[in-house]
């Protein structure tokens, strides 16, 4: 089977935005549900979510305090700002519109109507009267479409330029989300140890590994071995493992995939040597930027390999 590399390319980011949007959504839903459980003055602050998508410098260019408000309307309602639910949800909306004669007939309609309910819903979502029911609603949107997506569509290069965005793009979340996760927990004052398993469990909530931590692992919840369990975990829909296990079979079954494959198991050859346990937070923050960069280039690899050849 032969795909145009546009066509392949809008496929790709379709996967991507809809995936960035249902877990920026996860995100802000755990920890909006967080602050409601935690005594105040102990919360992380609401800028630790613009850590963990590496927003900072295009939040401070233009709004000036980092408070609940500011950051919800900036990582749900601002359509300017590509890390938020809007913004993804409007690029998914015109990949699948240019894209509907090789997705499934409902798809167009199940976008479209996540688009709108995007558009008339966003803004009223930045108070907390209305936030939970509007992020319950649009990560089940993408789930219906993405398990639509994932049981209709023929096992051909559509479906595998859709999984590759898919994973890509919930590999590099997870990886984030860990990152900033150990990194604020392990050095914050030990005074505030008590609420630490709170937090642990927030952060597998926003992953939706929670329940599988503790069927897998037990019921504490300690940093180490829920940055194990969320990368290195390979039977979890979420954990790095799985989705690079994911990307190597469908990059397998594309042509001219030497040098994307030689990237994901480099990525896996990392990932076999990482020993969360053996680290301070300032190697694994360190080995989680290198790994980051290791997903970009993969990316990259894709991109030049499939939707812009001319340029390999």
């Amino acid at each position: 089977m032969t795909m145009l590399s546009r066509v392949a390319s809008r496929l790709y980011w379709t996967a991507r935005y809809l995936e960035r949007c249902e877990d920026t959504a996860r995100l802000v839903a755990s920890y909006h549900m967080l602050i409601m459980d935690i005594p105040r003055g102990s919360e992380l602050g609401w800028d630790v979510l613009l850590r963990i998508l590496d927003a900072e410098p295009q939040f401070y260019s233009r709004y000036r305090v980092p408070n609940e408000q500011n950051v919800v309307k900036f990582l749900i309602a601002d359509r300017d700002n590509p890390s938020s639910i809007a913004h993804a949800v409007r690029c998914a909306r015109e990949n699948v519109r240019t894209t509907r004669d090789v997705l499934p007939e409902e798809s167009w309609e199940l976008v479209n109507e996540l688009h709108l309910f995007t558009r008339d819903g966003a803004d009223k979502a930045i108070g907390r009267r209305n936030r939970r029911a509007f992020l319950e609603d649009i990560i089940g949107r993408c789930q219906m479409i993405s398990g639509m997506v994932q049981t209709t569509l023929s096992r051909d290069h559509a479906y595998r330029f859709t999984r590759l965005g898919h994973l890509i793009e919930r590999c590099d979340m997870t990886t984030r989300v860990v990152d900033v996760g150990v990194m604020e927990l392990m050095e914050r004052d030990s005074r505030f140890a008590a609420i630490d398993p709170l937090v642990w469990s927030s952060l597998l909530y926003s992953l939706s590994a929670l329940g599988a931590y503790r069927r897998t692992v037990g019921p504490l919840l300690d940093g180490t071995s829920v940055a194990e369990f969320v990368l290195k975990q390979g039977e979890h829909p979420r954990s790095v493992l799985y989705c690079l296990r994911g990307i190597r079979e469908a990059a397998k079954a594309l042509s001219n995939n030497e040098e994307v494959l030689r990237q994901v198991e480099r990525l896996r050859r990392k990932l076999r040597r990482l020993h969360v346990e053996e680290l301070n937070p300032k190697q694994f923050h360190s080995y989680i930027d290198d790994f980051q960069l290791l997903i970009n280039q993969l990316h990259d690899l894709i991109d030049d390999t499939w939707f812009h050849p001319e340029n390999t």
